[in-house]
């Protein structure tokens, strides 16, 4: 049985040298402001969280993630586990409690309780016509503003990791991630990636909350959030592009959760992706192993590039 199982996924934290330049890629990736201090930056998406990703002024590092606890008992169980700190408030902006952890791999991991909840933001999207329902927007014109996407929610982190059957067995003990599919290469024992949902029991989840990757390094691969919906997706394509920014993958579909994805790199090469549309399961649902090439490819889209397999961001 897994210490606790974490009820969602909260922020992640990095560290950049420039909040100004900080500010203006995430602006222009799709999030908003939340607050901002002398030495830190908080955005947020259109739900209602306080923020969904936090920079810390300093050397570019990847400084670690934030998960929700479900219940303030549940923080109370975490706190007992080999490695935590005592429960704590959060002085900064957003407010809540915490425990904070330290993964196999030196990351930190904070589990939150009590963040302050923001008026969601609104997001006007049109309804689409399909083959199968062509009536769905009857009598009204298919209108999307170009400029950046809107960011909804924070999705999934995916971490390489040297220590790989270690820190995957740390997540899954510690925070009760659940096995959807994994991939290996040469023989079936040798799983290089593998992707674990969040456990709500009987509730529906995204398909991976955390995907963690077999390799000679370790650090972040990449954190990704949820966009508005496919068009959102591609108006932020085009938005980054003519700003400037460096181009990961993209768009594609993948195989492994079905999303339609799009990468981009921050100033400082921290990957962030855009999705929409993924696979949902239930504790219900049973893990599958794959073949490495059927499991990092797609129904269409380019081949995954070498400079995003490898990708860590330490």
């Amino acid at each position: 049985m897994p210490v606790i199982k974490a009820f969602d996924l909260a922020y992640g934290r990095l560290r950049s040298p420039d909040l100004d330049k900080q500010e203006e890629f995430l602006t222009d990736f799709g999030m908003v402001r939340a607050d901002r201090t002398k030495n830190a930056l908080y955005m947020r998406g259109t739900d209602a969280p306080h923020h969904l990703h936090v920079t810390e002024l300093g050397e570019p590092r990847y400084v670690g993630i934030a998960v929700h606890a479900g219940s303030m008992e549940d923080l109370e169980k975490i706190s007992r586990a080999d490695g935590a700190s005592p429960i704590e408030d959060i002085d900064e902006p957003g407010g809540g409690k915490r425990v904070r952890l330290t993964d196999p791999d030196g990351y930190q991991v904070e589990i939150v309780y009590g963040m302050q909840m923001l008026d969601p933001l609104p997001v006007k999207r049109p309804a689409v016509n399909s083959g199968d329902n062509k009536y769905r927007r009857k009598g009204e014109l298919f209108r999307i503003e170009r400029g950046p996407s809107h960011i909804k929610r924070f999705g999934h982190f995916v971490i390489m990791t040297k220590n790989f059957d270690k820190t995957l067995g740390w997540y899954r003990e510690m925070l009760g991630f659940r096995c959807s599919d994994e991939f290996y290469a040469g023989e079936k024992t040798n799983v290089v990636g593998s992707f674990n949902r969040l456990d709500r029991g009987d509730d529906y989840v995204d398909h991976h909350a955390f995907f963690c990757i077999r390799g000679d390094k370790s650090g972040l691969n990449h954190l990704s959030y949820e966009a508005a919906d496919i068009d959102d997706v591609m108006v932020g394509n085009e938005h980054l592009q003519k700003k400037g920014y460096q181009h990961m993958w993209g768009i594609g579909r993948h195989l492994i959760g079905s999303q339609l994805f799009d990468y981009w790199a921050d100033p400082w090469g921290r990957v962030h992706e855009h999705w929409a549309d993924t696979d949902v399961l239930n504790a219900h649902t049973p893990p599958n192993l794959l073949e490495r090439g059927e499991g990092t490819g797609g129904p269409w889209g380019q081949p995954i590039p070498q400079i995003f397999m490898g990708h860590a961001s330490p």
